[in-house]
């Protein structure tokens, strides 16, 4: 059951919607993590996401510190997105990301501003949530 439900509180938390992100950003408080994935095709990206992103101490930090946004480009068919996600997504992409490194993880400010880059995996769950931490 708690493994349930911890798979469940990771669906809540990451969102694909960045003006969403950025409003409740902003009356909230918190910072913006956008992270860019390949999620069929990436292992770096999926092994970040695993090892990282649904470890139950980022997921602690990030309920009250983090809207977390993913902008994922799957290239299977199976695992298309909607034209209009699709869309977003590469907004996104032209904006943080115009050189396609995945994954790519971004700190944001309320504002859109970028704060802080991390370029593929990030073996050291301690040093990725401290390096966040000097932002809040």
């Amino acid at each position: 059951m708690t493994l349930l439900f911890h798979i469940f509180l990771n669906l809540l938390v990451w969102g694909n919607d960045f003006s969403v992100a950025q409003q409740n950003a902003k009356q909230q408080h918190r910072l913006i993590l956008l992270n860019f994935s390949g999620s069929d095709w990436c292992g770096p990206c999926i092994k970040l996401k695993k090892d990282v992103f649904e470890s139950s101490e980022f997921t602690a930090f990030a309920e009250s510190n983090l809207e977390l946004i993913r902008a994922d480009f799957p290239r299977l068919k199976k695992n298309q997105l909607a034209k209009d996600q699709q869309a977003k997504n590469d907004a996104l992409a032209e904006k943080y990301n115009s050189s396609g490194k995945f994954p790519l993880t971004v700190l944001l400010n309320d504002q859109g501003k970028v704060l802080k880059e991390w370029e593929g995996y990030q073996p050291s769950l301690s040093k990725f949530l401290a390096e966040i931490k000097q932002f809040r």
